[in-house]
């Protein structure tokens, strides 16, 4: 693999002249040898114990020699140094300051929740799973990974509940919590010290097939007590016990299946979408297993096929897809070191560090689910419905399928029903989404109300029960085909859901997947929309919305990479709808293959447009189009695979955003 070198930087170390020193006045004493204190201000500070007390000193009254016991805070014009309870400050004799940290800081906080304590605990758990982000980025060589970010990092309770995630895609985190619960069913008594799981499969809770989940066990040694003998006295030991998950998803941009990108237009079964995968140790008793992924990602290849039936492939990209796969492994290690290390953070000698991580990680949780059942309170009472009340809301996907919701809002204990019953059948084509996408549509919907900084987690489902009929396009059976349904259906289910609360006009209701690639690679990647304007905002433009959250490939890196020009990027001007507030515009995207190359578009809102609300208009619908060489041009509907030659183009124009209130009102 060539290294591409982006820049080159040279540092220059030379010795500098010495700084003259100039020594200070020693501190006083008084007739007892003490160290005669300054006068000091005082302010309340709170620290990891509480609120204390804390002296305030100019730095510059303070003699050599002086020795002062934290808390304080030491002041000059350009710095100001806190010195934390347990330490102390020493002035020198040249007016330094040497601080001195004891070997335990003070963290004794105890279990009972803390409203600030809260707060930085859901920093701290966020800030864990965003570093696993960096790790996987750094460490991963696929552009899909690399550079669009398609990936997502999360901490799960020892039940799989989630605990914490960062801000990557929506659509992966409430589908991830399913997954590593149903990794817990299906391996729980078959685990140990060094292994980690992987699955992809919708009916395990996957999304779609190329979204690869990678699951680590967190284990501890805890105490318990045991004893053999009524007689004999209660012997306290230590054994290993797994006290969180941490988790990583991420888009592989090939792992097989009929079409290049694995993100097939046209399939109707799942098996000719990639390499199927329940459950799988890839990484057992600390080793990587890399024959036996191997084995798994090229099986596809090894099926047999019907006269007339296309071809299902083997990954196209085994050693990125190697790759990948040990930087998330690598992600999650860094995940479980830096758990870990809070746990041994919060330790004491009175409270286990674990006894208070897991304290606080419930009261985030139970502090996630107080502010749904209080958002959906207050909309209630807002929208002016009864105590117990149902609105609907329904949307359709461009070949008629209807996603229905009636949703009752409980306002006597903030409670909430998604009843999706009323959904169209499972389709002979790939708009089927896991029940877990609906979870995670429900999980972000629910999120995004909510006015106040809050870390998306488990606590949020807690007042929601979901209705989803069995065989309906939102629960398919297993063998189904899904990859469109976690990438387009999920953002019109978040769509009704936004609907039916009133929330905000449809943003573009696609993520427009593009893929192109051959027999020796895959490219894919998802292109931006408008967004829907709202009730005092109008609409982005060119972004991508709602259930993803991923970058677009640079230019340089796109064209560098792989044999494509692209040709032209652009706001699709006019394209959101009127309004009070404007719908944002779409985007276009227009690529020229320098190369023979199988091209496919994944779409939606090719028919039917995002809708306005509240008398805003809708949004323009997407089209596709196909530009030969010689200029003909063909239509190229939603979905279509179609074979490119050289300087052939896809243009591809992404719906607007619908507006919100009437022009003029």
């Amino acid at each position: 693999r060539e290294i591409i070198v982006d820049d080159l930087r040279v540092r220059a170390v030379a010795k500098s002249p010495g700084l003259q020193q100039f020594t200070i006045a020693e501190n006083s004493t008084d007739s007892q040898g003490r160290d005669e204190v300054p006068a000091s201000k005082q302010t309340r500070c709170y620290f990891s114990g509480g609120w204390f007390d804390t002296p305030i000193y100019r730095l510059e009254k303070l003699g050599a020699g002086l020795c002062l016991q934290g808390p304080a805070i030491l002041m000059q014009d350009t710095s100001t140094i806190l010195v934390e309870p347990g330490c102390s400050a020493e002035i020198t004799e040249y007016g330094d300051v040497v601080l001195s940290v004891k070997t335990k800081t003070y963290r004794e906080i105890g279990t009972q929740a803390d409203p600030v304590q809260v707060s930085i605990f859901g920093n701290l758990f966020m800030s864990i799973a965003e570093q696993m982000g960096r790790t996987l980025q750094r460490t991963a060589i696929s552009t899909n990974i690399k550079e669009r970010l398609d990936f997502s990092c999360a901490i799960f309770d020892e039940t799989g509940g989630l605990v914490a995630n960062a801000p990557h895609q929506p659509v992966h985190l409430g589908a991830m919590s399913e997954a590593v619960r149903q990794q817990v069913k299906l391996q729980e008594n078959n685990l140990q010290e060094g292994d980690v799981l992987l699955t992809n499969h919708p009916i395990a809770g996957g999304s779609h097939l190329p979204d690869i989940t990678v699951i680590t066990p967190v284990w501890k040694k805890v105490s318990k007590f045991q004893s053999f003998k009524v007689s004999e006295k209660a012997e306290k030991l230590k054994e290993e016990k797994i006290i969180f998950y941490i988790a990583s998803r991420g888009h592989h941009a090939d792992i097989g299946g009929i079409s290049p990108g694995s993100m097939p237009p046209f399939s109707r079964e799942l098996k000719e979408e990639g390499a199927c995968i329940k459950t799988f140790k890839v990484v057992e008793n600390g080793i990587f297993n890399e024959d036996g992924i191997t084995a798994l990602l090229q099986a596809p290849g090894k099926i047999v096929r019907n006269p007339g039936e296309p071809a299902i492939s083997g990954t196209r990209l085994l050693s990125d897809n190697l790759s990948d796969l040990k930087a998330q492994v690598a992600a999650n290690q860094r995940g479980i070191d830096l758990l870990l290390e809070m746990v041994e953070h919060y330790s004491s000698e009175d409270v286990p560090g674990l006894t208070v991580v897991q304290a606080y990680m419930h009261h985030i949780q139970n502090n996630a689910e107080e502010a749904v059942r209080n958002m959906l309170k207050e909309l209630s009472e807002r929208e002016g419905l009864a105590e117990v009340d149902t609105v609907a809301a329904k949307d359709y996907l461009d070949d008629g399928s209807e996603i229905v919701l009636h949703l009752t809002i409980d306002r006597r204990d903030g409670s909430a029903i998604f009843d999706f019953t009323g959904t169209g059948p499972e389709l002979w084509g790939n708009l089927n989404a896991p029940r877990a996408v609906t979870h995670s549509a429900i999980l972000y919907s629910l999120r995004c109300l909510i006015d106040q900084e809050i870390p998306l987690n488990q606590g949020c489902l807690n007042p929601i029960k979901v209705i989803i009929e069995d065989g309906s396009l939102l629960a398919p059976s297993e063998n189904a085909a899904v990859v469109g349904g976690n990438v387009l259906t999920s953002q019109r289910i978040t769509d009704v859901i936004l609907k039916a609360f009133r929330a905000c006009a449809a943003s573009q209701g696609c993520m427009n997947n593009f893929t192109f690639g051959n027999e020796n690679f895959g490219y894919y990647e998802t292109i931006g929309g408008g967004a829907g304007a709202g009730p005092n905002w109008h609409g982005q433009s060119g972004v991508h919305t709602h259930m993803t959250n991923t970058r677009i490939t640079d230019p340089e890196i796109l064209e560098r990479r792989y044999p494509v020009m692209l040709r032209e990027f652009s706001i699709r001007k006019d394209s959101g709808g009127s309004g009070k507030f404007k719908g944002g515009n779409g985007l276009i995207r227009e690529v020229e293959f320098l190369e023979p190359l199988n091209t496919a578009i994944l779409s939606e809102r090719r028919v039917h447009q995002p809708y306005g609300l509240n008398g805003g208009g809708p949004g323009k619908s997407g089209l596709n189009l196909f530009i030969r060489k010689d200029g003909s041009k063909l239509h190229l509907g939603g979905k279509n695979e179609i074979i490119a030659e050289a300087g052939d183009r896809i243009r591809i124009e992404t719906p607007g955003g619908g507006g919100y209130g009437k022009v003029g009102t």
